[in-house]
Order: structure tokens, then C-alpha cells, then sequence
């Protein structure tokens, strides 16, 4: 059994008829999911969708989307899914890239695109229509373990965007380690599914759960505090990014008692701050799970479902996964040290598409992928995140670890949130600005952030510069833009 579709297929509930997909507009049963995916399957084909060809999805999310997305794999063609708020201009790099044989865009988009067959999912020609009249049985495509599943496009916050190619076994294997991992109590949790559906966190963490787990899913079309505590009181498993629970605790109403039938809080896709963890915890009597994964190796590690759960730390790396942290020398990092995380294991990407060279540069000798991100591993195989390799500040000769600094800023008085950046100085190379955002009605000042931080870490680390801001900015998963930041300031230290 190779084909992703086969394991869902093979993981149906006993009972079909009970309802999988509940959302504001439709609800699908585990019967009607398999009959509509093999209808929209068919229409796929007969427009000229084969395996490997690459079907590219920019669409708002829909139920039909999650079809369309389950007819991909059943066609054997390689999704390719696009974050929605992309304007016309960015997708022509993605279509120049990708290649695909067909696009699927809403209806506002569909002139847009420049691309010789490009269809909406709800037009009169556009493919619910078509699937309607076609079979509700279709035969599987066969495909082997190394197959490609989907392509999703990292961000590309330096240089172009990279399409990581996940196969078939990726996904399938990164799944069911997660259904043991977090204690998946088949037929019996219900999920409130919040996040996009272009993304690794809402497209196959959450949704790949769900399925392969035999669960009812409350499909919101996005995060609102309103329906999502609604959904609370049905629900037993939540998947979030840390931005949602800012949100949720921000509202009185959110109450143990409103969310008593919760089992799991799960969050990812950014850092959570410690002050929400602990937090969080006070206010539902239960913490946060938080993981850590990446779009080229799906979930990497995770906080643990039953033992103690460390604020500001990811876990250990999963069952089937492995993690080491090397130095600037290439030896492991001693214990709780700072270097880059290597990872290996069957949730480890193919490579990038068409970018051979980037590929062979992000695996070592030996086989591990290098993930970029700056961490730290005890002796327990806990992961900690210190920054990214790009977020790196050397001022000085020195290094500077940003989130180390945001996380003494985040606890001062007055400071909602932080993100500490590089800059161009004359004199050090880099010098450490830090962005503050105050908390409601607070005016923290400059000098006062400088001093309060000087009795916690050396003085290279000292920010040369505060400066305040109404809103950090953040991209569609919650993670703020530091290279947004880097642009804004790069003049900070500029000589008159």
C-alpha cells in the first residue's frame, strides 16, 4: 500500500455514514467523501490529469478544495497548492516553475492567470460541475514509495521560492507516527480544523489526522474567536499557530468550563511565547502541546502527550525520527549548546524541484537534512529553537541569538511583543536593533528596555537601537516577516 489515498481508504470507520466534514456550507460523510473524490478523480482525468503531472491549487478553502485534493492523489498527479494571497504577478513564477497541466483558481483569478487550461472549483464549467455526472468508483493509481504526493513552495524570504517535493511514504509515515504520538483516539475525537489548507500545518497535519483516524472534522473557513469557541464545546482536538491562542485568551469567555470537553491543544508554525504557555495553562488547566516541523519534513518533534510539557521548548524528535545539532566546527554540539539541527527519516523530503544544486547543498555527507534552524538538544533529546540561521546577528565578531533576547524583552513591563533583527553598522558589521510592539495603554521607553536587559546578558547582545511598532508584520501562518523588518531599519545606522 503506497498511494497516500490507500491508507485513508483503509482507515474508514466502521460506520461510513457518519459525517466527517462538517463546515457552515456542507457536510460530507465518510461514504459521500470517497464517492465525490472518485467523481472529481474522474473529471480530473478527462482533462487530461495523468500521474506526476502537476496540478496547481489557489483556491479559498472549501470543502471541495479537501476533494480536489483527495482526486490529486487518487489520479496519482502531484498537488500543488498556493497560498491564496498571492497576487497574479508572484503566481507566474509559480506556473513557470511548476509546469502544471491544469490550474484550478477562484472565478476573480481565473483571467488572470496566463496558462493555456486554468478552471475555477464553482463556475458552470468548473470542475464540481463536471464531476457531478461522472462514476463514483474509480480505480487508484498506483504509486511507489518515492512518488511524488504534492509539491508545496517555501516561503522564499531570501532568494526564490523552493518547491519541496513529499512523497507519497513522507506523508503517509509523518502521519501515522503522529496518530501514536499524540494518543489519536480513533472515531472518537473530533477535530476543529481553523487553519488554511495551503500549508503542511493545515493540509496534512490536521487533515491527515483526521483521516487516517477516522474523525469528524469542524471545518471553519478561518480563525473567528466566535465559532471556534462554538466548536469548542463539540470537540475534543484543537490545531493552532500561536497567534490563535493570543487571540482565544484575549476573550473572557474563553473558560475551562467552556472547553471542558477538550482533550488536546495543539500549536506550531511559530514560537510560542512562554508568557502564553504558562498562561494558557492557568486559564484551561491544561498546557499547550507545542511541536516543531517544517515544510520540507512535515512534524520533526513534539512535546510529549503524557509527561511534562517544557514552555519554550519543541520535545524530543519523533519516534521515527532522529535529530542531532551541530557547531561551527561540524562536531555535535555539547549538551544545550547552539548550532544547526540536522534531521533524517522517512518524513524527509525528496529534494527541491528542478533545483538539484539546492538539494545537494541542504543534505550533508552522511545524509542528514540540514534544517537552517539554530537550536539547542539536551541530554534527554529535548529541542529547543534559538533562531534561524539567517536571523543569526554577528556584531562584532560575535554572535547573536535573537530569540534569546525577544524572550527577556517579551517578560518586561509593558511589552506585548518583540523581534530582535541585524542591521548594517559602520563600526560592527551588525548591530542589534529590537522592534517592540507595547502592550495596550503601555509606553515603554528605549533606554529603559537597554537598561532592564544589561543585568541578563552580555553587553555585545545589548540592543544598539529600540524602536516601537503598531504591529509586527506577519505572513499568512503567523510568523513575523523579519526580512519585512531588516528593510524597514537597514538605514538605522547609516553616517549622516
Amino acid at each position: 500500500m503506497t498511494n497516500l489515498f490507500e491508507h485513508f481508504e483503509d482507515n474508514l470507520p466502521r460506520n461510513r455514514q457518519g459525517v466527517f466534514l462538517e463546515s457552515a456550507a456542507v457536510s460530507y460523510t465518510f461514504s459521500e467523501l470517497m464517492d465525490a473524490s472518485a467523481r472529481y478523480a474522474h473529471a480530473l482525468a478527462r482533462l487530461g490529469v495523468t500521474p506526476g503531472d502537476r496540478v496547481l491549487v489557489q483556491v479559498e478553502k472549501s470543502a471541495e478544495a479537501v476533494l480536489l485534493y483527495l482526486a490529486c492523489l487518487r489520479t496519482g498527479a502531484i498537488y500543488v497548492p498556493l497560498n491564496t494571497a498571492y497576487t497574479a504577478s508572484e503566481m507566474a513564477y509559480f506556473l513557470d516553475d511548476a509546469s502544471p497541466t491544469l490550474v484550478v483558481v477562484e472565478p476573480t483569478r481565473r483571467f488572470e492567470v496566463k496558462h493555456s487550461h486554468v478552471l475555477t472549483l464553482f463556475d458552470d464549467d468548473g470542475l464540481a460541475g463536471r464531476s457531478e455526472t461522472e462514476s463514483k468508483e474509480f480505480d487508484t493509481a498506483t504509486r511507489e514509495d518515492n512518488d511524488i504526493a504534492a509539491i508545496l513552495y517555501t516561503s522564499g524570504t531570501t532568494g526564490r521560492s523552493k518547491g519541496a517535493m513529499l512523497s507519497h511514504s513522507n506523508l503517509s509515515s509523518n502521519a501515522l507516527t503522529l496518530l501514536k504520538a499524540w494518543d489519536w483516539q480513533r472515531e472518537r475525537d473530533v477535530l476543529v480544523h481553523a487553519l488554511p489548507i495551503y500549508h503542511v500545518h493545515g493540509l496534512f497535519v490536521a487533515l491527515h489526522c483526521a483521516l487516517l483516524g477516522g474523525s469528524r472534522m469542524i471545518f471553519l473557513e478561518s480563525f473567528h474567536v466566535d465559532t471556534v469557541l462554538e466548536a469548542f464545546q463539540r470537540a475534543t482536538v484543537f490545531m493552532g499557530v500561536p497567534t490563535y491562542y493570543t487571540r482565544l485568551l484575549a476573550d473572557s469567555r474563553f473558560t475551562r468550563e467552556r472547553c471542558s470537553g477538550m482533550r488536546l491543544f495543539i500549536s506550531g508554525s511559530a514560537p510560542l511565547r512562554d508568557e502564553t504557555f504558562r498562561e494558557f495553562e492557568k486559564r484551561v488547566g491544561q498546557p499547550i502541546l507545542e511541536r516543531y516541523g517544517m515544510t520540507e519534513a512535515g512534524m520533526i518533534t513534539s512535546n510529549p502527550i503524557a509527561g511534562p510539557r517544557q514552555a519554550g521548548a519543541v520535545g524530543p524528535p519523533l519516534a521515527d525520527v532522529e535529530a542531532r545539532v551541530r557547531g561551527e566546527d561540524g562536531a555535535l554540539a555539547p549538551s544545550g549548546e547552539p548550532g544547526v539541527l540536522e534531521i533524517r527519516g522517512p518524513n524527509v523530503f525528496r529534494g527541491y524541484w528542478r533545483m538539484e544544486d539546492k538539494t545537494a547543498e541542504s543534505f550533508t555527507d552522511d545524509g542528514w537534512f540540514i534544517t537552517g534552524d539554530v537550536a539547542t538538544q539536551d541530554a534527554g533529546g529535548v529541542v529547543r529553537i534559538v533562531g534561524r540561521d539567517k536571523d543569526l546577528i554577528i556584531s562584532g565578531g560575535l554572535n547573536v541569538y535573537p530569540k534569546e533576547i525577544e524572550l527577556l524583552i517579551d517578560e518586561l513591563p509593558g511589552v506585548d511583543e518583540s523581534a530582535v533583527i541585524g542591521v548594517h553598522h559602520p563600526d560592527w558589521g551588525e548591530a542589534v536593533v529590537a522592534i517592540v510592539k507595547a502592550g495596550p495603554g503601555a509606553s515603554p521607553g528605549e533606554e529603559s528596555i537597554i537598561e532592564a536587559l544589561r543585568e541578563h546578558i552580555a553587553g555585545f547582545k545589548l540592543p544598539k537601537r529600540v524602536a516601537f511598532i503598531d504591529e509586527l508584520p506577519r505572513n499568512a501562518m503567523g510568523k513575523v516577516q523579519k526580512n519585512v523588518l531588516r528593510e524597514r531599519y537597514a538605514t538605522t545606522f547609516e553616517r549622516a
